[in-house]
């Protein structure tokens, strides 16, 4: 579990909190970790985990 300490912007989506992981954390998103973030107030908590499934 990693947490991302600086407040991020709630109305990021799904590519836009990859690229955060990728960019400032320097981690794959697909690596299976799970990544938490809060809001500028510190009230809310976001976490994150991405999963790449096998096709059978």
């Amino acid at each position: 579990m990693y947490l991302y300490r600086a407040p991020i912007d709630f109305r990021k989506q799904a590519n836009g909190l990859a690229l955060l992981v990728e960019q400032e954390l320097g981690h794959s998103p697909f690596s299976g970790a799970l990544y938490a973030v809060t809001n500028r107030q510190r009230n809310k908590i976001k976490c994150m985990m991405w999963r790449v499934g096998r096709q059978t």
